[in-house]
């Protein structure tokens, strides 16, 4: 029994294997409670400023497009220098635009033109960083223990989405914005210090300059490798069809439980973490894909549920089960990413991924607010759900390669294992396996890359 209960909790192998992603999720953890404090107190403050709910959503709307526009770019730097450069130098940009926010928040009088400049830039900042850290996991931990290291990365995210605000909130109340802003500063302070202490992580030799060409290559790649593709659409498609949070206010008050409204909002990473919290088994996955498949699912199937109880506690339940469909949808992503993608363009791929990281929950908001305003909130929440289930599976079927996907007999994570392996023996870049020929590096024989 003991040891059934200890597979069960998490891998820490990449905990114990690498000391740069002890060094990242350690600074990843400390920036995310500092952000939280921001990201609780800006709205706030907004809403203090202008006592104007559409100038809080507006928030949104100026993030959106440097998150793409950026995240996109973002990921062609990846490809071309530093990773450990582009994470230090985003992270003291993070850091200033606190610092922005701390003294504008102590002026006599704050201005409302500064919140909006801030919160484009963070967005544009956290475009560019995130293709570098996606990327840069599979350079620091073992290719037989990526699946560990993405569950681990969710864990300390789902933490920190729910413990970060919780406390947020609390320090907001009672010390006001400047306070939380103050905190956020002296969070990426520390960041940057660990930050200072990863390792190099410079491109190959062969790496070009960011350019446009550069991301239409990734994207060509992407399009034609059908599991990478399937990762992608079925990510976009549980996100735009079933990502009800902005109705949560509604459906509260549709189940008369307008005192659930906190607690809808905290289910989904609870559901999430308590996946991550007993991931010991996902180590031994090898298919994937089916995890992926399978997790959006149980998001869908869970998300009709909810819209179809009157029972505010079943609904806390099913939001709490559609998280961790999601955990497990998300770790099977992480995993054929880092196992697949090729070093040179691990960046650029990563960059396409913010496209459905971003556009996917936005859009999401959308659809739910527009169905609920034609069917009531509870039709949009089931309708929602069940259109995830059935699009899931259409994509599954038209994509079969995603199902059928097998680390260990994938061509590109043969490639990819081969190639690591050679590097942790301090060797040069490793032999394609027999039969298996890098498209990555002879684009002559990739027919998409011709097209």
């Amino acid at each position: 029994m003991s040891r059934k209960l200890r597979a069960l909790l998490p891998d820490l192998s990449p905990w114990r294997s690498s000391a740069d992603f002890r060094l990242l999720w350690v600074q990843g953890l400390v920036a995310f409670f500092g952000s939280s404090m921001a990201l609780i107190a800006l709205p706030l403050q907004i809403a203090h400023l202008t006592d104007s709910p559409l100038a809080v959503g507006a928030i949104g709307a100026v993030e959106l497009v440097p998150l793409i526009v950026f995240g996109l770019y973002g990921g062609a730097l990846a490809d071309a220098v530093d990773r450990k450069r582009i994470i230090l130098l985003t992270e003291v940009g993070l850091g200033v635009a606190a610092v922005v926010l701390l003294v504008n928040a102590l002026l006599p009088h704050p201005l409302l033109w500064p919140l909006y400049v801030v919160a484009a830039a963070v967005a544009a900042l956290a475009g560019l960083q995130r293709p570098a850290l996606d990327s840069l996991l599979a350079r620091i931990v073992p290719h037989d223990q990526l699946t560990a290291a993405a569950a681990l990365n969710a864990l300390r995210w789902q933490v920190g989405a729910i413990a970060g605000p919780a406390l947020a909130g609390v320090v907001v109340a009672t010390a006001g914005t400047a306070t939380a802003y103050a905190i956020t500063a002296a969070g990426f302070a520390v960041s940057v210090v660990m930050c200072l202490r990863l390792s190099p992580a410079p491109p190959s030799d062969t790496a070009e300059k960011p350019s446009l060409r550069g991301i239409a290559e990734g994207a060509r790649y992407a399009w034609s490798k059908p599991v990478l593709l399937g990762t992608y659409a079925i990510d976009l498609a549980a996100m735009f069809l079933a990502f009800p949070n902005a109705v949560f206010p509604f459906l509260a008050a549709d189940l008369d439980a307008e005192w659930a409204l906190g607690l809808m909002y905290a289910a989904m990473p609870l559901g999430a973490c308590l996946v991550g919290l007993t991931s010991g088994w996902a180590s031994k996955v090898r298919r994937h894909g089916r995890l992926v498949v399978l997790g959006a699912a149980g998001w869908g199937l869970a998300m009709a549920a909810a819209g179809l109880t009157d029972d505010i506690w079943l609904v806390l339940l099913c939001i709490a089960i559609a998280g961790g469909g999601d955990m497990l949808s998300g770790l099977g992503r992480s995993t054929i990413w880092n196992q697949t993608i090729p070093e040179e363009l691990r960046g650029r791929l990563a960059g396409i991924e913010i496209l459905s990281y971003s556009c996917g929950p936005q859009l999401g908001q959308v659809r739910a607010g527009a169905v609920a305003s034609w069917t009531g909130t509870r039709g949009a929440v089931w309708s929602g759900g069940a259109a995830c289930v059935v699009a899931v599976g259409l994509l599954a079927a038209v994509l079969p390669k995603l199902l059928s996907y097998d680390s260990d007999t994938d061509e590109d994570a043969a490639r990819r294992r081969a190639q690591r392996q050679a590097q942790d023996q301090g060797g040069g870049p490793a032999p394609a396996p027999d039969g298996v020929q890098d498209r990555a590096h002879a684009p002559e024989q990739d027919p998409a890359a011709t097209a």
